[in-house]
């Protein structure tokens, strides 16, 4: 996977900034660059609460913080910070901080209970009033279509991402929502860290849905850790690159819109100069970024995942390929840490496993010899988000 080809950043959204104690005793928002776009992100799940108020349906993630050995402390997010109820005094506050844009979700679930079929106008009214709200405050809203809480009756119908039926489906969503709040959204990301959702849901078993096949998994039932995780990647692909013609086609014109994606990335180095460890690094990020990023710039996978991977790779059309490729106007990044990463030369656990974590044939570690890949700061400076636009 490789990064040749984009622009300088344009735009840059900060979404999480902490600053090391002593960094600068006179850092302000003029110390930044023209253009350099101040913010705070949230998730729906995470924030909303009200789970079972104005009509919205239950999600994976309900199903899956309500049972039993799933949340380490048995906690779920029925309330969470109430968002949903306090969002007017949550605007207040990111207006008192100087804030000039928030991300938030939408929830599937409260524009469509069932994932399909009627729209629930109470949802509909919910975030009409949010983003209104917001824009009066002078923030501007950057709506995620997707962060992990897929409808539950779409899983129960038809085991949601592991069926292509799951791509008409979050069109129809995708494209309501351009619809109703596009006039006054213009900068969309269809999914939030889709490498995340689904290692962590179909191949390790950590999140929602909690699909895996790992043989000392206590609280996996079903999955195949082999091949869920590449079938659902190729869905989630498959659903952006769809929404975004038919926003391309029947929106972006009116509504002068952007729609992208937002990526974890985790950067990782060689942990020698060898060339061994140089092409595991490599690797390690093409089974990270480059496994969602090389379709969407390019039309297909890296060529290190169709080698290791094999078979259980699912692989484009020519259509699907030409609908993919160029199917961004931006690039969200989330970028959290860095490891090191090495060749994994006896792979003994991959062998048993034969899983996308190692899939790739590299090992990866924060650290090295003991000694951590970074120097702890007292608060970590985090761009949580940059946008990246292209030009």
């Amino acid at each position: 996977m490789v990064l040749k080809g984009i622009a300088l950043p344009i735009i840059t959204l900060l979404l999480a900034l902490g600053i090391q104690a002593g960094f600068s005793q006179n850092i302000s928002k003029a110390s930044f660059p023209k253009g350099f776009i101040f913010g705070t992100a949230s998730s729906a799940f995470q924030y909303e609460g009200a789970v079972k108020e104005d009509g919205r349906g239950p999600t994976i993630w309900d199903t899956f913080s309500h049972t039993f050995g799933k949340i380490l402390d048995g906690s779920n997010a029925d309330v969470a910070v109430d968002q949903y109820h306090r969002y007017p005094e949550d605007i207040q506050l990111m207006k008192d901080m100087g804030m000039d844009a928030y991300r938030f979700s939408i929830a599937w679930s409260r524009i469509f209970p069932n994932g399909t079929g009627e729209i629930n106008q109470a949802g509909v009214d919910h975030y009409n009033n949010f983003i209104n709200a917001l824009l009066a405050a002078g923030i501007q809203p950057y709506v995620t279509l997707y962060h992990w809480d897929l409808p539950q009756a779409l899983e129960d119908k038809y085991n949601g991402w592991l069926d292509p039926q799951i791509i008409k489906d979050f069109a129809m969503y995708a494209e309501t929502c351009f619809k109703l709040f596009g006039d006054r959204v213009k900068y969309w990301m269809t999914f939030n860290e889709p490498d995340t959702f689904t290692v962590q849901g179909y191949d390790v078993g950590l999140q929602a849905p909690g699909r895996c096949s790992i043989v000392l998994h206590l609280f996996c039932k079903a999955g195949n850790s082999g091949t869920e995780p590449y079938i659902v990647a190729h869905n989630v692909l498959l659903s952006h690159a769809t929404a975004v013609d038919i926003y391309r086609k029947k929106y972006k014109a009116k509504q002068h819109g952007s729609v992208g994606v937002s990526f974890n990335v985790i950067w990782f180095e060689p942990e020698t100069n060898s060339t061994e460890d140089i092409e595991a690094a490599q690797r390690a990020q093409d089974f990270q970024l480059g496994w969602f990023l090389d379709p969407l710039m390019f039309g297909d996978y890296p060529s290190s995942m169709i080698t290791q991977v094999g078979s259980r790779l699912p692989r484009f059309t020519k259509a699907e390929s030409g609908l993919l490729k160029g199917s961004l106007d931006f690039v969200g990044i989330n970028h959290y840490t860095t490891f090191y990463a090495r060749e994994n030369k006896t792979n003994l656990i991959g062998s048993i496993l034969n899983d996308t974590v190692s899939d790739s044939g590299a090992f990866t570690l924060p650290f090295k010899h003991g000694k951590p890949i970074g120097d702890k700061v007292l608060k970590p400076i985090s761009v949580h988000c940059s946008i990246f636009q292209f030009v």
